[in-house]
């Protein structure tokens, strides 16, 4: 995995502090065309790699990319699913029962007709590899070397208690596209402690680091785990969603030196270029 990964939460109207600073960066990336500037921005920096959910824009921006080849021949995508918010506007749109015949067989739909067997272990992996391989249809042709689990359900299977479904992600994510699993969570500890006694090791996990503690269940705890454990750290929501300053939260992660990655977004030419100065500068020194 590269060092630097570029985010896409600023494309969507996602940010954590600022209702009002969302809505317009939602207003300006509602064109593709827009959100393809800042990428390029992003690829010419040397930022090879694009991690993102499986919203309904990024199949366009997928198209671009095979509709150009030579341009974008280095780029590789990590996606991220499910897109939660896709499926509860589905569901509020065509309701339950709709929405679950774009995704699943017959066979199943029965299933829930009968009685709710979908919930049985056998039929919720095989719903789940159904719609991984929904959501991994808009990424045919790119490279694709990791497919992450978000942590909206990460973190609700970690609560169920549901190991073998971790392992059947990781091994169909393995067979079926070639590529590694990895798991975006709250609760880097937690899930750390449920990977290793389903026997993945050194897993690709995902998390929230930085001085603040947003949104992390411990910081010291964190840390620990950063210092003890052997998995391939990606470190998230560095600038705690703005709340702390570039350098002071760079610095502050990468006193980490195992951590394989930090993931960051940003929406200007210079905030890409000074963020990448910056990792770069406190990651070799």
């Amino acid at each position: 995995m590269d060092k630097i990964l570029f985010g896409d939460n600023q494309f969507f109207g996602i940010n954590h502090l600022s209702e009002e600073r969302a809505a317009l960066q939602s207003i300006r990336f509602k064109n593709p065309e827009a959100i393809i500037k800042v990428l390029d921005w992003a690829y010419a920096l040397n930022i090879k790699t694009f991690m993102c959910t499986t919203h309904e824009r990024i199949g366009r921006i997928c198209s671009h990319l095979r509709a150009n080849p030579d341009k974008y021949r280095d780029l590789k995508i990590f996606p991220c699913m499910p897109y939660a918010h896709k499926y509860a506007n589905m569901l509020t749109e065509l309701g339950v029962f709709e929405t679950m015949k774009r995704f699943m067989p017959g066979s199943l739909i029965g299933a829930v007709v009968k009685g709710g067997a979908v919930l049985a272990k056998s039929d919720f992996v095989s719903m789940m590899k159904l719609l991984v391989d929904a959501e991994m249809r808009m990424f045919e042709g790119i490279r694709t070397p990791v497919v992450f689990l978000q942590n909206v359900v990460t973190d609700l299977l970690l609560g169920m208690k549901m190991k073998d479904f971790f392992v059947a992600f990781y091994e169909y994510i393995q067979d079926r596209y070639g590529a590694e699993a990895g798991f975006i969570t709250m609760n880097p500890p937690l899930l750390l402690d449920t990977l290793e006694e389903s026997g993945i090791r050194n897993p690709i996990v995902c998390f929230s680091m930085n001085k603040k503690g947003f949104r992390m269940p411990d910081v010291a705890a964190c840390e620990k785990a950063l210092r003890e454990r052997e998995f391939r750290p990606v470190a998230m929501q560095v600038l705690a969603a703005g709340a702390l300053g570039p350098r002071e939260a760079i610095e502050y992660v990468c006193r980490f030196r195992n951590i394989r990655s930090i993931l960051f977004g940003a929406s200007s030419y210079e905030h890409i270029r000074e963020t990448k100065e910056m990792i770069e500068r406190y990651t070799s020194t």
